[in-house]
């Protein structure tokens, strides 16, 4: 089966409410062979599509002589499973009436050639538990937020369910999509990756779907597209919300179908795959805005996984750091516990991607000045101020009269105009030069903007 259908209780979910839902309903449905050679036989369907027929290319393979090559399908939508003759010799008839295509209902008897299956749907609740574990696959976090999406990713990655991950830029979508395909059966298969919102709106569809020769102006030749190299294995759709309305009708029907042609091509091309998308918005306030069709958000959303921004989990500060200093340094650094305390402070309104960019150019400035031999990241060399005559670090003051909470909250917001001076200094005040360098969305630079009234 190529798809498993989850859903989870969302109607009260927020972005910044839970992590990920505590448990998931995984919906399925079965056929079961009530008259035939294979009387008593169960088929448990849990794809999006699912086809019967004679041959061995169907989902469920029937070999009897009276039975079509390929001779219907089931496909599920939001109104349920339906049921679509696909021009078989003998028809395909449900509860005793030949139909073309009908709705499904619970104990429906279908009928194809001398065959009678009875369709049963059924539902199976799987509790979310938090992974005891810190590290799965490339993504590391202590937080309890980022162990509930391990738990998470552990339960549903060996499914072939749909995958909608959600967060802000840099929180690293991709490493959440990567790790789901790694823990899936198809891990060893292609890992296709399109990001919508770098491709050009007029080539988008040639890079999801390819070409034929000749079919636009500078078609030279034919070229596939990522839906058909990623066949077998995982396509990751990111950045799915800049995916203009006039494609997503098109994307809808392959996901519902598996099926495509090419740009200016007439060969029908049927793919076996699973789809994960990833985007910054929020594609439930988009379909209200009508930017973003519901039924493609229905067909996307079946396990949705939303990412907390770092400064929401500040406990994974210290081990992304680690293992970011691993990769960008085999040969051993330190980091001084100003430079350490400072990173751990801040607000990462680029998060993840912003940490790494950060630590990157620490240990670069850190070996151009030859911090005590490059053993060390200092705090200078991390972009936060060193006080006069002293010791590299931050130069705070604390209040003794004050709690722990209070005083570094006080320090934050000092870093925050610190740091939103010194970028819109150097960005001249444009405030979407400003977001490009911080590698911050441009509405929560706004907010900080406000939020300590710099004009």
């Amino acid at each position: 089966m190529r798809d498993d259908f989850v859903s989870g209780d969302r109607a009260d979910k927020t972005r910044r409410a839970p992590t990920v839902e505590r448990a998931i309903h995984l919906s399925q449905c079965k056929l079961v062979v009530i008259k035939g050679a294979a009387r008593g036989h169960e088929y448990v369907l849990s794809a999006d599509v699912v086809r019967l027929g004679k041959a061995e290319t169907n989902d469920i393979v029937m070999p009897e002589d009276t039975v079509s090559r390929v001779h219907c399908e089931i496909l599920r939508d939001q109104r349920g499973y339906l049921l679509r003759d696909l021009d078989s010799t003998n028809g395909t008839f449900l509860d005793g009436a030949e139909v073309r295509e009908a709705y499904l209902r619970a104990g429906s008897v279908l009928t194809v050639g001398t065959v009678q299956l009875r369709f049963q749907p059924f539902e199976q609740r799987i509790e979310i538990l938090p992974s005891e574990k810190e590290r799965l696959g490339s993504m590391v976090g202590r937080s309890l937020a980022m162990r509930e999406i391990f738990g998470l990713i552990e339960r549903v990655g060996p499914t072939e369910a749909t995958v909608l991950i959600e967060g802000e830029t840099g929180v690293g979508k991709d490493q959440v999509a990567r790790t789901v395909h790694d823990c899936s059966r198809r891990k060893d298969k292609p890992f296709v990756v399109v990001d919508c919102g770098a491709v050009a709106g007029n080539l988008i569809e040639s890079e999801l779907f390819g070409h034929e020769k000749g079919a636009y102006t500078g078609a030279t030749a034919t070229r596939q597209g990522a839906f058909e190299m990623a066949d077998g294995g995982t396509i990751f759709l990111d950045e799915l919300g800049e995916l203009s309305l006039d494609l997503q009708p098109k994307l809808l029907r392959v996901l519902e179908s598996r099926e495509f042609r090419r740009v200016g091509g007439n060969r029908t091309i049927r793919v076996d795959i699973r789809v994960i998308a990833a985007t910054k918005q929020d594609l439930r306030s988009e379909v209200q805005k009508g930017k973003f069709r519901e039924d493609l958000y229905f067909r996307l959303s079946v396990v949705p996984i939303y990412v907390p921004p770092l400064r929401e989990r500040k406990e994974d500060v210290a081990p992304l750091i680690n293992e970011f200093i691993k990769k960008l340094a085999p040969e051993g650094l330190e980091m001084t516990p100003e430079a350490l305390d400072g990173l751990v402070a801040h607000d990462w309104p680029g998060n993840v991607r912003e940490l790494r960019n950060v630590l990157e150019r620490g240990m670069y400035l850190s070996k151009q000045v030859g911090s005590e031999a490059f053993k060390f990241i200092d705090a200078t060399a991390m972009g936060f101020p060193r006080p006069a005559g002293g010791r590299s670090g931050v130069d705070v003051t604390f209040d003794p009269t004050q709690s722990y909470r209070t005083n570094k909250e006080r320090w934050n917001d000092d870093f925050e105009r610190r740091y939103l001076t010194w970028l819109l200094q150097r960005s001249q005040g444009n405030i979407s030069r400003a977001a490009r360098e911080a590698d911050m969305d441009r509405k929560y630079l706004h907010k900080l903007i406000k939020k300590h009234g710099i004009s």
